[in-house]
């Protein structure tokens, strides 16, 4: 389920909505009928993640079982299930990103969404060619989340 590969230029208008490009557009009508969840990214980049409905379904659950008394795993599920928005793409294949979202990953009118397999990435363009630029860490994390594929 889900093929979502490559990178897409996109715009935001004044409202806070966005067209979906139209392969990836025909790519979640087909796995969810449009319907998707969209969250904020849990890692230190601030992007936010786009869950088809059926993949965020088989995810939820996982992360409601991580161990609370972890201060990761509490902060994982209070970024991915707090900040959690059910939404479907409307007739002209848009969506409206709620202020908040848009706040948490500092979005303005030029993005990038990214294929990430089974979900999709929403960056703000600057951020996104500046974390191109930049040299990755190696930040621990407890086995717990060691496991989990997000």
């Amino acid at each position: 389920m889900g093929n979502f590969l490559g990178s897409h230029a996109i715009n935001m208008d004044a409202k806070g909505r966005v067209a979906i490009p139209a392969k990836v557009r025909e790519e979640l009508s087909q796995i969810c009928s449009g319907r998707i969840v969209l969250t904020a990214n849990a890692d230190e980049e601030r992007c936010l993640l786009l869950y088809p409905e059926p993949e965020w379904e088989t995810l939820r659950p996982k992360i409601e079982a991580l161990p609370n008394m972890n201060r990761a795993a509490r902060r994982l599920q209070r970024l991915l299930l707090g900040n959690a928005a059910p939404m479907e793409l409307d007739s002209a294949g848009r969506i409206l990103i709620p202020p908040p979202l848009r706040s948490y990953a500092h979005l303005e009118k030029k993005l990038m969404l990214i294929g990430q397999g089974k979900k999709l990435e929403l960056w703000s363009e600057e951020r996104w060619y500046a974390w191109l630029d930049e040299s990755s860490g190696d930040d621990e994390m407890p086995p717990e989340m060691e496991a989990l594929s997000l």
